[in-house]
């Protein structure tokens, strides 16, 4: 368990559980069940959950890291004079939100949802690696098609897209004056 947790610790990025078996695996050079190491994950989460510990285990994007609990990041942030994370766009979370429900989509589909051009928008999540290219399409021109990337996931702290919120149906009132009349 102990080597479990040093991996999680010293990983920049969240590590899934295949991962982390397959390296305790490897140096203990015995076969690990995947129900075992989920027993000791669970009891790890568990221990970093009490409140003797400024940092929690958690899993997202498919792995598991450490991150401050919230009551500290105050505290870490002035330490580390952190910046805070230039936030999205209206039209770079518009763009991404489309991406997200809809991937693998190609750019003028994007654009014909959004009704403008998303040039900029998409430039920006590429570059911020919130999205990636997922290949071309069929279609003529074989556009490109984009999809949400891991970093996704772990910017929003979810673990698939199973996650995201539904979708409603959004219906726009009708615009009338005056009373209606059959």
């Amino acid at each position: 368990m102990l080597h479990a947790e040093a991996i999680i610790f010293c990983a920049a990025e969240p590590v899934s559980s295949e991962e982390i078996r397959q390296g305790l695996c490897e140096k203990f050079e015995i076969e690990i069940q995947e129900d075992q190491l989920s027993k000791a994950l669970q009891f790890l989460r568990e221990k970093y959950l009490q409140d003797g510990y400024s940092f929690s285990l958690e899993e997202n994007s498919g792995g598991y890291h450490f991150l401050t609990k919230p009551a500290f990041q105050s505290s870490v942030a002035i330490v580390w004079k952190q910046k805070v994370k230039k936030r999205l766009s209206p039209a770079a979370l518009e763009t991404l939100s489309i991406i997200a429900y809809k991937q693998p989509v190609t750019k003028p589909d994007i654009e014909k949802i959004r009704g403008v051009n998303c040039d900029y928008a998409v430039q920006k999540l590429l570059e911020k690696e919130l999205i990636s290219i997922a290949g071309k399409s069929s279609l003529p021109g074989k556009p490109v098609l984009y999809a949400t990337s891991r970093k996704f996931m772990d910017y929003f702290g979810i673990n698939s897209l199973d996650d995201l919120p539904e979708l409603r149906e959004i219906v726009p009132e009708e615009n009338s004056v005056g009373e209606a009349v059959d």
